[in-house]
């Protein structure tokens, strides 16, 4: 039954099967799922749409969902990759409690049944090369041709099974398939491999084995062994589902339902662990965990709240057909999390230095200033003030065009939290460039109120420069300059649409004093200018790092106001 406890999500084509399947107490009313991740790379955003909806749909019904590693390609696989997905996973906010588990530790089980499978005479030992299997494949419109091998007695496919696992062969030279139909018009089906010869020691059960099962066999077998109910995979796997159903229906053991739904794929962004992979080998990003990068670990350090990218999943659903969506969406529910949980401080990342001539050098004051405004709970800090501050250099112009409401010679603008000041004179280099602007106060207009009433079209926040902080601050933007990043013209690969501009780093920002307190992790608002995140690898005590989370523009907000006004 469905835990009414829990927030449901919204209603998909799965959750009917599966509503479905309780009411006719098929399983006998159980849901098992599973998040199957291959340890070859780290997780990105797209395997974190299947880890939501396997958990969430276990846990909004009661039932259970495993994790459980494909380690069937020790060539490829890491032990780091195991503990990054371990890691991304209860980052999310799942927990697999006990049920943690690898294809590895069904080695000899799936190796029974592959001998099941000789023994009645549905698999045969095939010394094809790699090569000559996929020409003998046939193509969608040309069936595939038997191998010359495919009429082995079952006493000898049983007699080079046994000698393939003992290692008496090298790699390539022969493969166990399946016998099912050359000339079906599924190409999975046409005699598929189920293990091939590898010479090559596995993280898990070290040299144990020299013959490995492949993705095909392995997945349907540990689903039954598991009792998984409902097997729920991306569209890319539908044309796999009868060869998933075949085996466990000419094994006759349990048979769990396989469902497709559409992977999650994004604008300016490239969601393949290949590619990725590619990416970090040839430097073109710092890392998996780099902030550009479309990685679970990637969100996390650029300051990405699991809450949101959970947010995000729930709102674009589960669909049977593949789309692409705004990255811009998934940005919108970052900052509106952030929105209420961020504490605000005020930052200068390209600082102009103003002198207010008629306050006392030797005068301090503090200014009370809100933590959150969103948050009622939220408090306040005290921010210093002193006669030297910096502000943003795009907050003043020497001759202002049309709707520039900022800082201006003569004109009087309002300091966040503090007082009305006008610009009086501006100080120039030899080069003819401003280095400081000197203005005046209003003492009376403390806290940022003018009592007489009046008001200024302008707002601006700036840093006590005697108090403040130095900090270097990352500016990311996507990763990719094309909405479809692999839009590439001819012997162009993906790199070509690189953005040169992807990444911006400022050395000389200045932070109001309350950011030294500041831990790797933590997020902020700098006020007016975005969200940034303490810089989890590179950011220590006295030498603080920013990245740069998400600026404070919602595109989708204003087109939801905008929806909602019609």
């Amino acid at each position: 039954m469905k835990n009414e406890d829990e927030k449901t999500t919204k209603i998909n084509f799965i959750k009917t099967i599966i509503e479905e399947d309780i009411k006719t107490n098929k399983h006998n009313g159980r849901i098992h799922t599973r998040f199957p991740p291959e340890p070859n790379g780290y997780l990105h955003i797209g395997h974190a749409k299947s880890i939501c909806l396997n958990f969430g749909i276990a846990k909004e019904y009661n039932g259970l969902c495993n994790i459980r590693f494909d380690d069937t390609n020790p060539g490829k696989e890491e032990v780091e990759y195991v503990d990054s997905i371990k890691e991304d996973v209860k980052w999310l906010g799942f927990d697999w409690n006990d049920r943690l588990f690898y294809a590895s530790d069904y080695f000899e089980k799936i190796y029974e049944y592959a001998v099941d499978l000789i023994k009645i005479g549905l698999a045969y030992i095939d010394d094809l090369s790699p090569e000559d299997i996929r020409n003998y494949r046939g193509t969608l419109t040309e069936p595939g041709r038997k191998s010359p091998y495919r009429d082995r007695s079952i006493e000898e496919n049983l007699k080079l099974f046994k000698q393939m696992r003992a290692g008496d062969f090298p790699d390539g030279s022969k493969t166990l398939r399946a016998k099912i139909d050359m000339t079906s018009s599924n190409l999975n089906m046409r005699d598929p491999v189920m293990y091939r010869i590898l010479h090559r020691e596995h993280h898990e059960t070290g040299n144990n084995w020299c013959i490995y099962p492949m993705y095909d066999f392995t997945h349907c077998l540990s689903d039954s062994i598991e009792g998984i109910t409902h097997s729920l995979c991306t569209l890319e796997f539908e044309d796999h589902r009868p060869l998933y159903d075949w085996f466990l229906d000419k094994l006759n053991i349990y048979h769990p339902q396989q469902i497709e739904f559409a992977r999650l794929n994004i604008t300016y962004t490239v969601l393949s662990k290949r590619k990725l992979l590619n990416l970090v080998e040839k430097g073109y990003v710092s890392g998996w965990d780099d902030p550009r990068m479309p990685t679970i670990s990637g969100l996390r350090r650029k300051g990405y709240p699991p809450k949101a990218i959970r947010d995000f999943i729930d709102n674009i659903g589960i669909a049977k057909s593949n789309s692409i969506v705004d990255v811009e969406y998934l940005e919108h529910f970052v900052r509106e999390n952030l929105n209420r949980i961020a504490p605000r401080v005020m930052g200068v990342l390209n600082p102009l230095k103003v002198v207010i001539t008629n306050y006392p050098e030797d005068k301090e004051e503090k200014m009370e200033s809100l933590n959150n405004p969103e948050d009622p709970n939220a408090g306040t800090r005290m921010v210093p003030f002193s006669r030297e501050l910096y502000i943003e250099r795009e907050d003043f112009m020497e001759e202002p065009v049309k709707k520039f409401y900022r800082l201006a010679p003569g004109r009087e603008v309002r300091f966040r939290y503090a007082y009305f000041i006008k610009c009086t004179n501006i100080v120039k280099d030899d080069n003819g460039n401003i280095t400081e602007i000197h203005c005046t106060y209003d003492p009376e207009t403390r806290g940022g109120n003018a009592p007489d009433g009046r008001r200024s079209k302008a707002t601006l926040h700036w840093v006590s420069i005697r108090h403040a902080v130095k900090a270097t601050v990352r500016l990311y933007d996507h990763l990719f300059i094309k909405k479809n990043p692999d839009e590439v013209d001819e012997g162009q690969d993906l790199t070509a649409n690189l953005n040169p501009d992807s990444l911006k780093t400022l050395n000389d920002c200045f932070i109001e004093p309350s950011i030294k307190s500041a831990t790797p992790g933590n997020i902020y608002q700098f006020e007016r200018l975005g969200y940034f995140c303490v810089d989890t690898r590179n950011s220590k005590e006295g030498n603080l790092v920013f990245n740069r989370t998400a600026t404070l523009r919602d595109t989708w907000l204003k087109i939801k106001k905008k929806l909602d006004f019609f």
